[in-house]
C-alpha cells in the first residue's frame, strides 16, 4: 500500500505539471511564439492555448502595441558647419512577432542607433536656417529612412518627432542680432512708406482743394460776369429809354439823368475813406431845378395831376443867390 500511494501521488504530480506545462495564457497585446526543440513552430495570440507539453516551450514574448523609445542628446554638425544639440522621441509597433524575434536581436537598442544615425545623416544635410525653420521636413524624413530600414523586422515605425534643437550660445545670440536687425530694417522701410504713402494723400488733397478752389473761383467769375452783362444790359435799357426820351424832346428826361449822375458823385465823396468834413459851395437852384425835372418824369410817366400842385410849388419858388439855402 505505501509503495502504491507514492506511485498515485507521483501520478498525480505528473499530471499536474503536464497541465501546467500545455495550458498557456497569452495576455491581451502581446504575441508569444512557440519553438519545438529550439525550432519556430507558431505564434499564440491573446487568450487560452494548449501546447505539446515538455516538446512546445515559449520562445519569445511579444509587446504588440505601440512603443515609445526616447532618443538621447547628441551633438550634430550641419552644412554649414554649425554645431547643434538634439534630441527627440519616437513611435514604433510590432506587426509580425517572428520577423522581430528572430530578425534581429534587441529589437528597441536596434532602433534606438538607426534612429540616431539617421539623425546626424538627414540634420548634416541641411544648413542651419533651414533646420530651425523646417522641423516638419526634418521628421518626414527621418520617418521614410527609418521605416522602411525596420521594415524587415516585422516593425512599423509610426512617428519620429525631434524634441529639441539647441544651437551653440553665441550663435543664438548672433541669430537673435540679425533678427533684431531685420526687424529695425523692416520697421523703417515700413515708417518710410507710411511717410511716403502720407505725402501722397496730403499732395492728393493739396491738388483737390487746389481744383475745387479753381472752380469755386471759375464758377464765382461766371456769376459775377453774368451779374456785371445783366447789369449792363440794364444800364443799356435805362441809357436807351433816356436817349429816346432826350430825342422826343423831353426836358425832364434830361433834368432826371444830370441829377440822377450828380447825386451819385455827391454819394461817392460822402462815402470816401478820407474824407470827414466836406464843405462845397453848391447853388441850391441847379439841385431844386433837377429835382423839378425828376417831379416832371415821375408826373408825365403816373399821368397823375396829384404831383402837379408840388411840383409847381416847388419851381416857382424865387431863385435866391449863389451859397444861401433854401426854405424847407
Amino acid at each position: 500500500m505505501f509503495g502504491f500511494d507514492i506511485f498515485v501521488i507521483a501520478l498525480l504530480v505528473l499530471f499536474v505539471v503536464t497541465v501546467v506545462a500545455a495550458v498557456k495564457i497569452v495576455p491581451q497585446g502581446f504575441n508569444y511564439t512557440v519553438e519545438r526543440f529550439g525550432r519556430y513552430t507558431r505564434t499564440l495570440t491573446p487568450g487560452l492555448t494548449l501546447i505539446i507539453p515538455f516538446i512546445d516551450r515559449i520562445g519569445r514574448k511579444l509587446n504588440m502595441m505601440e512603443q515609445v523609445i526616447n532618443v538621447p542628446s547628441q551633438e550634430v554638425i550641419t552644412r554649414d558647419n554649425a554645431m547643434v544639440r538634439v534630441d527627440g522621441v519616437g513611435f514604433f509597433q510590432v506587426l509580425d512577432a517572428p520577423r522581430a524575434s528572430y530578425e534581429v536581436t534587441n529589437l528597441e537598442r536596434a532602433i534606438l542607433n538607426l534612429t540616431m544615425t539617421n539623425i546626424r545623416t538627414v540634420m548634416g544635410s541641411m544648413d542651419l536656417d533651414k533646420l530651425l525653420s523646417e522641423r516638419d521636413e526634418i521628421n518626414h524624413r527621418l520617418l521614410t529612412v527609418v521605416d522602411e530600414a525596420t521594415h524587415a523586422w516585422g516593425v512599423k515605425v509610426t512617428r519620429i518627432e525631434i524634441k529639441d534643437i539647441e544651437p551653440p550660445r553665441d550663435l543664438v545670440d548672433a541669430m537673435a542680432r540679425q533678427m533684431k536687425a531685420e526687424r529695425d530694417k523692416r520697421a523703417a522701410v515700413l515708417t518710410a512708406e507710411g511717410e511716403r504713402q502720407a505725402a501722397i494723400l496730403s499732395a492728393e488733397g493739396e491738388k483737390q482743394a487746389q481744383i475745387l478752389a479753381a472752380e469755386g473761383r471759375r464758377e464765382a467769375a461766371y456769376r459775377d460776369a453774368e451779374a456785371r452783362e445783366r447789369e449792363a444790359e440794364a444800364e443799356a435799357r435805362a441809357t436807351a429809354m433816356v436817349s429816346e426820351a432826350i430825342a422826343s424832346g423831353s426836358v425832364q428826361a434830361i433834368n432826371y439823368f444830370i441829377a440822377n449822375n450828380y447825386v451819385g458823385a455827391l454819394k461817392a465823396l460822402a462815402e470816401a475813406d478820407n474824407q470827414k468834413v466836406l464843405l462845397m459851395p453848391l447853388e441850391s437852384s441847379s439841385v431844386i431845378g433837377s429835382i423839378a425835372g425828376i417831379s416832371e418824369i415821375a408826373r408825365e410817366a403816373f399821368g397823375g395831376d396829384s404831383l402837379s400842385s408840388a411840383t409847381d410849388q416847388g419851381t416857382s419858388r424865387p431863385r435866391r443867390g449863389r451859397g444861401s439855402v433854401p426854405k424847407v
